[in-house]
C-alpha cells in the first residue's frame, strides 16, 4: 500500500545520512576532543539512518504484512534503546572554553531543545514498536507520518548541533608544564650560584 512512499522516502534518508557523513568529516578535528559532539553526532546518523532501515525492510516483502511488522518493531526498539544509550547531543556548559555562565546563557537554551528532541525520538521509536505489533492500513499510514517525524526531527538536531558554538577548553601544553627551576652553576672555591636566565655564568648577583 504505501511501495510508492517508502521507495522515495529510503533514498531520502540514506542521502540525508550521506550528507551528515560529510559534515561530521569537516567538523571531525574540532568534534574529536569532545566526546559529547562524538555522541550527538552519532545520535543524528541513527534519525536517518533507522528510518531508511525501515523503509528497505518495508520493501522486501510489501506483501507479507507479518515480516514488516516484526521487522518494524525490532527495528524501533533497538533504535529507542541506542538513542536512551546515547542520551544527549550537545555538551554541557561545562565544557564551554569561555565563563561558565556565559556559557550556560549561550547554549542553554539549543542543549534544551536537542534534549527535547532526543526524548521525543525515543518515545516515537517505542510508538512504532507498538503500532507494528497492531498492524493494519490506518496503522501503516501513521508509521510512515511518525518517520517521516523522526527524520525531521534529526535535521533540527543537526542544525543545533552545528550552530553549537561552545568549545572545549584545551589549555595549552607549554602552560601545563611546570617550569624547571634553574641549574646550579659551580664557583671554583665558593658557594654554588644560581644562573640567572640572560647572564653570564656563575656571575653573582649585585648587591
Amino acid at each position: 500500500m504505501l511501495d510508492a512512499f517508502y521507495g522515495a522516502f529510503s533514498p531520502a534518508c540514506f542521502a540525508l545520512l550521506g550528507l551528515w557523513l560529510v559534515v561530521v568529516q569537516m567538523r571531525l578535528p574540532e568534534w574529536q576532543a569532545s566526546p559529547p559532539h562524538q555522541r550527538g553526532a552519532y545520535g543524528i546518523a541513527l534519525h536517518f539512518a533507522l528510518p531508511g532501515v525501515m523503509s528497505m525492510f518495508a520493501l522486501i516483502d510489501s506483501q507479507n504484512p507479518v515480516f514488516w511488522r516484526v521487522s518494524f518493531a525490532i527495528v524501533a526498539l533497538g533504535g529507542a534503546v541506542v538513542i536512551a544509550l546515547v542520551r544527549g547531543y550537545l555538551p554541557s556548559s561545562g565544557a564551554s572554553s569561555g565563563a561558565s555562565s556565559g556559557a550556560s546563557s549561550g547554549g542553554g537554551g539549543s542543549e534544551g531543545l536537542s534534549m527535547a528532541a532526543y526524548v521525543v525520538a525515543i518515545g516515537l521509536y517505542l510508538v512504532v514498536a507498538v503500532l507494528a505489533m497492531i498492524g493494519g492500513p490506518d496503522i501503516a499510514r501513521t508509521e510512515a507520518a511518525l518517520l517521516t517525524v523522526l527524520v525531521f526531527l534529526g535535521f533540527n538536531v543537526a542544525w543545533l548541533l552545528l550552530l553549537d558554538d561552545r568549545r572545549i577548553a584545551t589549555a595549552p601544553a607549554a602552560a601545563a608544564a611546570p617550569s624547571a627551576p634553574a641549574p646550579a652553576v659551580p664557583v671554583p672555591g665558593g658557594v654554588p650560584v644560581i644562573a640567572e636566565p640572560g647572564g653570564p655564568a656563575g656571575a653573582s648577583p649585585a648587591r
